[in-house]
């Protein structure tokens, strides 16, 4: 017999031994139940009172921790994380210090006030400052009297001076420094700019101040890159809009008695304003200079009796709070809501827009 044949005889064995049981006896095999053993209460642990290391002991558990990390009797010691040192390269091991930044500086109050369209008409009057020379008929054209070319038709028939002497030649360089007449009138190479301020209290209409108080250039000072002067005057306590430009023929024309600009305020009183005292004043007041000339005036819509409006064209000095102090009244607050057709309409107190071209041409047609 082979080994095979006895392998398989073993095999069937197994199987009848495993099969020897019949299945009555399989069915009365009684399953004990598992019986859960009850569970043994711990008694917690009393806490492990401290041991005191005695001073052989403390001196050696301080030697371990001042081992510097470095090799010994030639055993290696593991790589340290901190690579500090490996980052200490060129310019630094030189002795080298890294370039300066700059600290932050927040923006400017007066340069978050301007709109994008506001930034873009400065930066283009910026490009246009005149050089330290420039082409006479460019001169008059910078200064809004008229094109390039019609400047050339002025020039060839001898109406423009030059340091008081009639150029006629074409190209001729003009200097900073030169005198520029036309029209018996000096010019300047200045594009004109025009600025409306909504004027705060506390600040005077003037361009210097001996006693060094705020002045209303202080608040365009980023309006344009020419020096602004204001057209008329506002007294320091009085508020609201005021133009300020660098054309002096505009600013001759809109001061100029003879022009009559109107000008509308909303005056506050003290107290309620009589209607005989309202008749007096519309009909005309004679103050120092003459009879003051009131164009309208009106209690104001949906407001006490002591707040008045008054429009008016002449230009005397602080007379809208004389015509009122004339009558025994006090005028508590005065603010110009209207200047020739310009109102401080989407201008905050304190801020300032320049003038659109239409507005300009407006102007110019007064």
């Amino acid at each position: 017999m082979s080994r095979d044949s006895k392998g398989n005889k073993k095999q069937r064995i197994s199987k009848i031994s495993n099969s020897g049981s019949s299945p009555k006896a399989r069915a009365t095999k009684t399953v004990r139940p598992r019986t859960e053993k009850p569970e043994e209460k711990k008694e917690p642990k009393a806490p492990r009172e401290p041991r005191l290391m005695s001073a052989a002991e403390a001196k050696s558990y301080e030697k371990t921790f001042d081992k510097p990390a470095s090799r010994k009797m030639g055993k290696r010691v593991g790589k340290s994380f901190d690579k500090s040192g490996k980052a200490v390269t060129g310019a630094s091991k030189s002795g080298v210090k890294k370039p300066y930044k700059k600290p932050f500086v927040p923006v400017d109050e007066a340069q978050k006030t301007r709109s994008f369209v506001q930034k873009r008409r400065f930066d283009k009057l910026a490009k246009e400052t005149p050089k330290e020379s420039i082409r006479l008929n460019k001169y008059i054209a910078n200064s809004g009297i008229c094109s390039r070319r019609e400047a050339d038709d002025l020039i060839t028939q001898g109406l423009v001076e030059v340091n008081g002497k009639p150029v006629t030649e074409m190209g001729y360089q003009v200097q900073k420094t030169d005198r520029v007449v036309f029209d018996g009138q000096g010019i300047t190479p200045e594009k004109p700019v025009y600025v409306l301020l909504n004027k705060p209290k506390g600040y005077i209409s003037t361009t210097k101040d001996d006693k060094a108080r705020k002045t209303v250039l202080d608040l365009v000072a980023n309006a344009s890159p020419y020096r602004l002067f204001p057209v008329g005057r506002l007294d320091r306590s009085t508020t609201g809009v005021i133009l300020l430009t660098n054309d002096g023929h505009m600013t001759k024309k809109l001061t100029h008695p003879s022009f009559t600009m109107k000008k509308i305020y909303h005056v506050t009183l003290d107290r309620k304003l009589d209607r005989a005292d309202l008749n007096i004043i519309a009909e005309g007041l004679r103050l120092e200079e003459g009879i003051a000339e009131v164009d309208s005036i009106s209690y104001i819509e949906g407001k006490p009796k002591n707040e008045i409006g008054i429009e008016i064209h002449i230009g005397w000095n602080r007379v809208v709070r004389r015509i009122f102090q004339k009558l025994g009244y006090e005028v508590e607050l005065l603010d110009r809501v209207m200047f020739a057709g310009l109102t401080k309409k989407n201008i905050k107190r304190g801020h300032w827009r320049i003038l659109s071209e239409l507005e300009v041409n407006n102007l110019k047609m007064l």
